[in-house]
């Protein structure tokens, strides 16, 4: 099954570059988008414990984790591009600016 088969990007995603990496104001519109479309699985957290959770196999990952946050940027926003499983394709509903700032939320999220 494709889902619970490890989740790699392709190796060219880790070339690209967060072009709102460290930028304040990208973490809070990030914020803002992960709370509205990303929260009920992955938790307001992170942590993969949403109210949408308990339901989804494979459990929705922590993205507070090590493994998550080991991944580049470009990995992460291929990721939120492309989705997986119940984890749905992003590209059509968020520009690629917006699926930035997530990307820099999620960064800021496992500082906090």
């Amino acid at each position: 099954m494709q889902q619970d088969t490890p989740w790699k990007a392709p190796k060219e995603a880790d070339a690209w570059k967060n072009p709102f990496k460290g930028d304040a104001k990208a973490e809070a519109r990030g914020k803002k988008i992960f709370e509205k479309l990303c929260w009920s699985c992955h938790g307001l957290g992170g942590e993969g414990d949403g109210p949408a959770a308990g339901a989804l196999h494979p459990k929705p990952k922590n993205l507070t984790s090590t493994g998550v946050q080991q991944q580049t940027d470009g990995a992460l926003f291929w990721k939120i591009k492309q989705g997986r499983g119940y984890m749905v394709s992003y590209e059509a509903t968020l520009s690629a600016n917006d699926r930035w700032k997530v990307v820099a939320y999620l960064r800021k999220l496992a500082k906090q």
